[in-house]
């Protein structure tokens, strides 16, 4: 079966971020699928995209997507704060970031993302990369596991789950995401295991996020960002959790206080009870949004 990873907030992207009817660039930041890049390329008639996305099998997919639009699309294969700062070209008219992962990684990547899935605890976003979950499983202390879950995962049982997660391991090697998974449940206080969460979705996000570096990202690709977009031109990012948001909110504060931007979105913009409805995973998406000031 093949999903399709639907794009979180897409009339509220749109609306909010506003290009030249003649001309233009955008760059999107985490293409994923092309979703919101379709979107704007089907809007703009001549809009040149920089798609970038650093995951080689989602980025062709996304490529085939948008192989209708020609030369006006430039797929990039690299982390977005990796680009961003080796970005030479002309100024930008916006640049959006979408830091949530796609349905696709869940569901088709065969890494580990999922705990319902018996696959092998990858969680790399880039295949190039050398750290994997299971490593970290298995070879990290105590400590060390318990601090990753509680900074990543903001997971009030980490020290009981790293416990439980070394004293597994010393029987035998932990290699599939659903054995994890158990582990992770078995640790846990019994009226943990019934909530509305898996008790191991925050193990599980912060590994991810530590196997792929995503939060030092953040702000210094949004750094980069202020200085290559034009005056008048705007940064939109869509967060999913509160170790994304959190970043996103303090850095776009300074940068006002600075008088580098203005802040379009005072407050977060959140998916109407409809979108949420539809599309559950966009039920805790944060978009927020600056207009860069003159110079």
């Amino acid at each position: 079966m093949e999903f399709v990873h639907r794009s979180v907030l897409a009339s509220e992207v749109m609306a909010n971020l506003p290009l030249p009817t003649e001309g233009g660039l955008l760059i999107d930041c985490t293409l994923g699928e092309g979703g919101h890049s379709a979107l704007f390329l089907e809007r703009y008639p001549n809009l040149q995209v920089i798609g970038i996305d650093r995951d080689a099998t989602i980025l062709s997919k996304a490529v085939k997507r948008l192989e209708k639009y020609g030369s006006r699309f430039t797929p990039v294969n690299m982390w977005f704060d990796h680009y961003l700062a080796s970005y030479e070209g002309e100024r930008v008219d916006a640049l959006l970031f979408d830091l949530g992962i796609s349905t696709f990684h869940y569901a088709q990547s065969l890494r580990g993302f999922s705990f319902a899935v018996d696959e092998e605890l990858d969680m790399r976003l880039n295949l190039e990369g050398d750290l994997t979950a299971k490593e970290i499983v298995n070879t990290y202390t105590e400590k060390e596991i318990a601090d990753l879950i509680y900074k990543y995962g903001e997971e009030r049982y980490s020290r009981r789950i790293a416990s439980a997660i070394c004293r597994s391991r010393e029987e035998e090697e932990i290699v599939l995401a659903t054995s994890l998974a158990d582990i992770i449940a078995r640790a846990v206080p019994p009226q943990y295991r019934y909530g509305r969460l898996h008790p191991a979705t925050r193990t599980f996000q912060a590994l991810r996020i530590a196997v792929n570096g995503e939060i030092e990202r953040i702000v210094p690709a949004l750094e980069r960002a202020i200085q290559i977009c034009r005056p008048g031109g705007h940064i939109g990012v869509i967060s999913f959790h509160s170790l994304e948001d959190r970043p996103v909110k303090h850095f776009f504060r300074e940068r006002a206080a600075l008088g580098e931007v203005n802040l379009v979105t005072k407050k977060p913009i959140v998916p109407t009870e409809e979108e949420s409805s539809e599309n559950p995973p966009s039920r805790s998406a944060k978009f927020r949004v600056v207009e860069r000031r003159g110079e």
